[in-house]
């Protein structure tokens, strides 16, 4: 079956300094960009600090709008309250394993930092219409690198996403 609208993507901003007002939001803008150039419909992002309780609305928010992407951006390093993988797992269904270890492959070729990154790619179902969960960094360049991979992907992974 082959889609006639846009897929949708959400992005939510795991950051307490941005949510804080502390720092500027690097990585939303870059992901709209980047999402907006590859043909999504982009919701405004959602700023929450990190932990798990906002991270667990926001998500469930997200998977119930039937939103085709779900994007955070931070809340994956190895601070406390970084736990956006250990919630995003709650969503997920089924790994992509695969995935994840080319978004480190590429993101090591920018920053041996990318190592640092614990972050999940998943589907919430294994049927059609499910959505896609993904983790990136906070970063601009982690978004990019995650994104780089994600977006190329993208045609391949739409018979399950919505």
């Amino acid at each position: 079956m082959e889609k006639t609208t846009d897929p949708t993507a959400v992005i939510i901003v795991v950051s307490d300094r941005v949510f804080g007002g502390e720092r500027k939001d690097k990585a939303s803008p870059a992901a709209t960009q980047l999402l907006t150039e590859a043909g999504f419909q982009v919701a405004p992002p959602v700023v929450i600090p990190e932990g798990d309780e906002a991270l667990r609305g926001a998500m469930a928010q997200a998977v119930k709008g039937g939103n085709s992407l779900i994007l955070t951006c931070g809340g994956t390093g190895l601070g406390p309250r970084n736990l956006t993988p250990e919630v995003s797992e709650e969503f997920i269904s089924t790994r992509l394993h695969g995935i994840e270890t080319q978004v480190l492959i590429d993101g090591l070729e920018h920053s041996p930092r990318a190592g640092l990154c614990r972050g999940l790619i998943g589907l919430t179902s294994r049927e059609p219409g499910a959505s896609l969960i993904v983790n990136a960094p906070s970063s601009h360049g982690g978004v990019r690198d995650t994104l780089g991979v994600i977006l190329a992907l993208w045609p391949s992974l739409t018979e399950w996403v919505r």
